[in-house]
């Protein structure tokens, strides 16, 4: 009752919105370069998004560029080439979300099991550490060890082997940057689901073992269930941003493999729109990227709710 009462600043009502920034000062102020960063490079953009309605120039600006309606999404919708992108897009985040997403839970799983907080720590350094690569780093890596120059064709050449096309095949490229991801990407992700494993009860484990479960049976009734609802969250978030398969990563290899398969959405943007000064034409494909991922990330919100889950939020 005491701490009730505490709660609600000792007098029985909730607290004022005074006594509550008073009391989070401090941790607003640390909010606050995240909330400007924010506030300037994702919000202040969103009213350049009216150039998609125009023929937009900048000598002329904003304010002074001919009104276009709907035809630059007309010639967007007529494009062969915006269409190839949209596959590639959706292709390629298919296969990352199948070949990627996994990859974090299990690797955190797998940390969640050695002993030794040392050797766990150091694990978790070395595959943490790509992450702060570039991609143009990490691509020359993979370059250097996959390459038609590389390491392992430098080896199979020496033993009389056929080389393997792996850079520069089409066919290959899916698994390619998705292997590339996982390299760079896989240890930030693991570090969500290392604080989930972090919040579940370990009296539930020691009692599950003097019940007489095995290793994997308390991985599937425990574990798991108490990753459940970080799982789904971080999959809502993942197919959110399903269409942001990277720009880096495939403006850098586009030229090796061709622009029928490397090409995505935010590429398309940038050769057939910025890059040509057609800048209204690239904001008309932006723009449609950012509202079907809003349909996205709704409609995978609302299944996570079908499922018991809160999602991004509840319901």
């Amino acid at each position: 009752m005491s701490a009730a009462r505490s709660e609600r600043g000792g007098t029985g009502k909730s607290l004022t919105w005074r006594t509550r920034l008073r009391r989070d000062k401090s941790l607003l102020l640390m909010t606050v370069p995240a909330v400007v960063l924010l506030l300037v490079f994702n919000y202040a953009p969103l009213f350049g998004l009216v150039t998609a309605f125009q023929y937009y120039d900048p000598l002329d600006g904003v304010r002074n560029s001919e009104w276009a309606g709907l035809a630059q999404f007309q010639q967007l919708f007529n494009d062969p080439l915006f269409w190839g992108a949209l596959k590639n897009t959706l292709w390629l985040s298919l296969v990352q979300l199948v070949l990627f997403f996994p990859v974090p839970i299990a690797l955190a799983l797998l940390l969640n099991t050695v002993l030794s907080e040392r050797l766990r720590n150091f694990i978790q350094s070395v595959v943490y550490l790509p992450h702060f690569f570039s991609w143009v780093l990490a691509i020359t890596i993979f370059q250097q060890m996959l390459g038609g120059a590389g390491v392992l064709n430098h080896f199979l050449r020496q033993h009389d082997m056929q080389p393997w096309d792996i850079t520069t095949n089409p066919h290959t490229f899916a698994l390619l940057i998705t292997s590339q991801a996982v390299w760079k990407e896989a240890g930030w992700g693991i570090i969500v689901f290392l604080a989930a494993l972090a919040a579940i009860n370990t009296d539930l484990y020691e009692a599950a073992a003097a019940d007489g479960a095995g290793r994997w049976r308390r991985m599937w009734h425990i574990t798991l269930p108490g990753l459940r609802g970080v799982i789904v969250l971080m999959l809502v978030l993942r197919l959110g941003n399903a269409l942001s398969v990277g720009f880096e990563q495939f403006l850098i290899q586009r030229e090796a493999v061709g622009h029928e398969t490397a090409d995505v959405l935010d590429t398309f943007s940038f050769y057939y729109g910025i890059a040509n000064g057609n800048y209204s034409f690239g904001a008309a494909a932006g723009l449609f990227k950012s509202v079907i991922s809003l349909l996205l990330i709704w409609g995978a919100n609302k299944l996570a709710h079908v499922f018991g889950e809160d999602g991004l939020y509840r319901k």
